[in-house]
């Protein structure tokens, strides 16, 4: 099953049947809202909104493993994000819309980061740390519409809540990023412990502040004056894709656990257990 986790500005999905709404709870907490599982047409899917309804949640505040967490449980099995972003490349203009390939993590060690610990050793790699297949479906399903979507750039994840500095804007730019975000780290690396296919459309709402023209810095007021016409384009977008057929993704793909999990089930209780098969599944 699909599941559609919104960011900033997309805190439901209109236009669509509520099929029910699950209030679940995980051994990490509350996620940020109710999971809806939603119908359009024939085909159903979850829904969650990052920040909680009403954007109640700032960056550093969100359960990131509640929230991925509750998503397997309630069935799904592949993910696609919807993140504001700052772009660092003036080729992808605000209103843009990007599917990273890559992340460069800037965070500081506030957010909970794994599923693992406390008598569970695990290393999962993140080399491919999105789906290939499913990051493919999106760019077809955007070509066969006419939305414009830039591929294989790589997004870095910043601390927040506060707007970053020139010399940080700069920093990102040489090493290489092409995106400054503040929401998909860790939820993209959860992804890959819950063996999620998980991709990310990143809707660009400034440049940042690398540009010279102070017109062009980011302010909060830009971002939201900006995005609502960025927002219905991705709403659209959303919708092709809740009618076109999923992708079928690469099995291997969603094998991160195989040769992850140092721990034998022998050695462990039965809460984590129940917690690994949740994992697995």
């Amino acid at each position: 099953m699909l599941a559609i986790i919104g960011g900033t500005g997309l805190y439901d999905v209109e236009g669509v049947e509520l099929v029910n709404e699950q209030e679940i709870n995980t051994p990490f907490g509350k996620p940020s809202a109710p999971v809806k599982t939603l119908r359009a047409g024939d085909k159903e899917f979850l829904f969650l909104p990052r920040h909680g309804a009403g954007h109640a949640f700032l960056p550093h505040e969100i359960n990131y493993r509640a929230n991925i967490f509750a998503l397997k449980k309630a069935g799904a099995r592949m993910v696609v994000g919807f993140s504001a972003v700052g772009s660092l490349r003036e080729e992808i203009a605000p209103g843009d819309f990007t599917v990273p390939s890559q992340y460069l993590d800037l965070t500081k060690g506030k957010r909970e980061y794994t599923f693992f610990g406390n008598g569970i050793a695990a290393h999962v790699s993140t080399a491919i740390p999105t789906c290939p297949d499913l990051s493919q479906w999106i760019a077809d399903v955007a070509k066969a519409n006419g939305t414009k979507l830039h591929n294989d750039k790589t997004y870095a994840c910043v601390e927040g809540p506060r707007l970053g500095t020139k010399a940080e804007s700069f920093f990102m730019r040489g090493a290489g990023c092409d995106l400054v975000g503040m929401t998909n780290v860790p939820e993209v690396f959860l992804a890959r412990e819950a063996q999620l296919s998980y991709a990310t459309i990143c809707i660009a709402t400034d440049y940042d502040c690398w540009l010279d023209d102070p017109e062009h810095h980011v302010t909060v007021q830009a971002v939201i004056e900006r995005f609502g016409a960025s927002l219905e384009k991705a709403k659209a977008l959303l919708m092709e894709m809740l009618k076109s057929p999923l992708p079928q993704v690469d099995e291997n793909y969603r094998k991160a656990l195989a040769m992850a999990v140092l721990t034998p089930d022998s050695a462990l209780n039965e809460g984590q257990l129940a917690l690994l098969k949740v994992l697995r599944a």
